[in-house]
């Protein structure tokens, strides 16, 4: 058995990280009634806390692995973690990645002098590259998450939490995406202090870990979110995996409004913009003080990360008050006729109307998408049945996430012309030729009758796309979706596409 305590207490990472600090979110606590202490591991010269496991790996390998090279596949933060810890050590670095992969990650790691080689569409393409040119080229292959000396690099953030924070500690919160980070955090915590409790965290759609816990045995996900992409991984590490079965007290699962809303609350707390994943903790800890209802105690959330594109802001922005429960959103039929419309604005009252978009139906009613704030949680309910006692039909969007996503922004858009239209959500990969890949596979037959994207600055693009389709070909299409490959949602039903668009 490996002794994680020795292994994070001589691990080498101090050559390129540096002890982050542990800091009070002021604003944040006193709106929880908990002290949240923040480890800021997005104060890191590479913003993330990936060098601490890369860099420790590297240190130990032997002095020939070192003159032969190394090698990783990642999109992201680890890239730059071991570009530059080979930096440091005077080592080759070839890093695999996505042909998807944002300009500014590719011209980060060639910065730090990595060889960049683009290979496929996906991370588990670069991966598989990668281990042909690793065992091709003799380079040693440095993993995100499944290795030891990695799992003991991250494991010093534990460390030094402990270190910098001597008193009563209930719970620590840190990010789960292959697991590295969780694995060693607990490992060091429940060695030294075992009654403070760790706690992962992962997106509601990338939930590998807390699958697996479950299951007993790791479980490989068939898709995973691509929102918080930094811990967008299908299936754990085995050792990370043994290590949190052993040492975790939980997983909480948070999803993107949520992540959205912890983003705005860090950035009112202390000036930096996480990236998602590396605000999946703050969230994390907020979903449990609610859950838990608790009062009085301290908790500390590893930001584990700041990469974070600049266009991706305008998302964030969007979604930071419903995550936070501030935004309610919701559709209203009133009937057409004076002074209709007044009355509906008069049971709005005194709220600020974040939202209202208007488009008539027909000669007796009419359609409002219009959002509300509030103050918390389950409010929107509240009003939605506060418009329907006073004769108005309400539907809570809420929760609707092609609602919030693309009709708020497509309202009014009926058509005579649209028979027999399909509605479709996909995800298409940011790249030159995603569309015409699309339309070079769909049949002549069919027309495209809707389509709306928005670009948020992430690997993939969402696309609202309304399809007229014939009867008679639902087989032909139902084939068409499966050999396209892209991940999609069929909205045909969706009740909002029925009162605002079809």
């Amino acid at each position: 058995m490996i002794d994680y305590l020795q292994k994070i207490l001589t691990a080498r990472v101090y050559d390129v990280a540096k002890e982050t600090p542990l800091e009070k979110a002021a604003n944040l606590s006193a709106r929880l009634n908990n002290t949240l202490l923040l480890k800021r591991e997005d104060m890191q010269s590479v913003f993330s806390f990936k060098l601490r496991g890369a860099y420790n790996k590297m240190a130990h390998l032997s002095p020939a692995a070192l003159a032969r090279g190394v090698i990783c596949a990642s999109a992201g933060n680890h890239a730059q973690g071991v570009a530059l810890a080979a930096k440091r050590l005077g080592a080759r670095a070839v890093i695999v990645m996505p042909v998807t992969t944002p300009h500014v990650k590719v011209h980060a790691v060639k910065a730090r002098g990595a060889e960049v080689v683009l290979h496929g569409d996906t991370y588990d393409d670069a991966y598989a590259h990668s281990l042909v040119l690793s065992e091709r080229d003799q380079l040693t292959f440095v993993h995100p998450f499944d290795d030891p000396d990695v799992i003991a690099g991250q494991g010093t953030i534990g460390m030094e939490i402990l270190q910098q924070h001597q008193g009563p500690l209930h719970a620590i919160f840190v990010a789960i995406g292959g697991g590295g980070l969780a694995a060693g955090v607990a490992a060091y915590v429940k060695r030294v202090r075992p009654g403070i409790k760790v706690i992962g965290v992962e997106p509601v759609d990338s939930d590998a870990m807390d699958r697996s816990l479950k299951a007993g045995r790791r479980v490989r996900l068939d898709r995973v979110g691509l929102f918080a992409d930094g811990v967008a991984v299908r299936q754990v590490g085995v050792e990370p995996f043994r290590l949190c079965r052993k040492y975790l007290d939980g997983v909480i699962l948070v999803d993107t409004d949520d992540i959205c809303a912890a983003t705005k609350d860090v950035f009112e707390d202390t000036r930096a913009v996480l990236e998602p994943a590396g605000a999946l903790a703050v969230a994390g800890a907020k979903a449990y003080v609610e859950q838990h209802r608790l009062k009085g105690e301290t908790l500390v959330a590893v930001a584990c990360g700041a990469n974070l594109n600049f266009d991706r802001l305008r998302f964030i922005a969007e979604r930071a008050e419903l995550g936070e429960h501030r935004e309610a959103v919701m559709a209203v039929t009133i009937p057409e006729g004076p002074g209709n419309l007044r009355r509906f604005c008069e049971l709005v009252g005194r709220r600020s109307v974040t939202e209202f978009n208007y488009r008539i139906a027909d000669a007796s009613s009419a359609h409002i998408f219009v959002g509300i704030q509030t103050t918390g949680r389950g409010e929107s309910e509240k009003i939605a049945a506060h418009f329907s006692r006073h004769g108005f039909r309400t539907l809570d969007l809420t929760n609707d996430e092609m609602a919030k996503l693309h009709i708020r922004h497509l309202v009014g858009g009926r058509s005579p012309l649209a028979a027999h239209e399909r509605l479709f959500r996909f995800e298409f990969p940011e790249r030159p030729g995603a569309l015409m890949k699309f339309l070079d596979s769909m049949s002549p037959n069919w027309n495209i009758s809707l389509f709306h994207y928005r670009n948020h600055g992430a690997d993939y693009g969402r696309v609202l796309m309304g399809l007229q389709v014939p009867d008679t070909e639902t087989k032909q299409l139902a084939v068409f979706l499966q050999k396209l490959g892209y991940r999609y949602w069929d909205e045909t039903e969706n009740p909002a596409y029925r009162l605002f668009l079809r």
